[in-house]
């Protein structure tokens, strides 16, 4: 069975494991998923993630997440940029998630990055998802 959107994928198993208060939760790996994931942990949203691989060609990222005093440090995780409507911004219309107390993460001819270092490159792209 063919996924049609792998990152809404991770971004509900992410939202659903922090709901039941899990440490750990497993995705499938690709590369757009670890760009994901880097701009996560430099934002510090989780603890950090690491690659599994198994025999076959099969990988899977392990991603530890991250609570604050028992509650969950995402407090909002929401996909922007969907297969079936695509959103891109340039870098002047850059959204800002919560008053900049939140994070836009961009798909850019220079990689997967956030909002405010979207805005110090000056590269605007495709808004993938937004946390808070």
């Amino acid at each position: 069975m063919t996924m049609t959107d792998p990152l809404g994928d991770m971004l509900t198993r992410i939202r659903n494991a922090q709901m039941r208060g899990k440490s750990k939760v497993s995705t499938p790996a690709s590369k757009i998923r670890s760009g994901v994931l880097d701009v996560l942990q430099t934002e510090g949203y989780i603890r950090g993630y690491a690659r599994v691989d198994y025999d076959g060609g099969k990988s899977e990222l392990e991603i530890e997440l991250k609570y604050f005093d028992g509650s969950p440090v995402i407090h909002q995780i929401q996909r922007v940029s969907k297969p079936g409507r695509r959103v891109y911004s340039s870098v002047k219309d850059l959204p800002t998630v919560q008053n900049g107390l939140g994070v836009s993460i961009l798909s850019t001819p220079k990689g997967v990055m956030s909002d405010a270092e979207a805005r110090d490159q000056n590269v605007g792209g495709e808004v993938l998802c937004q946390v808070f």
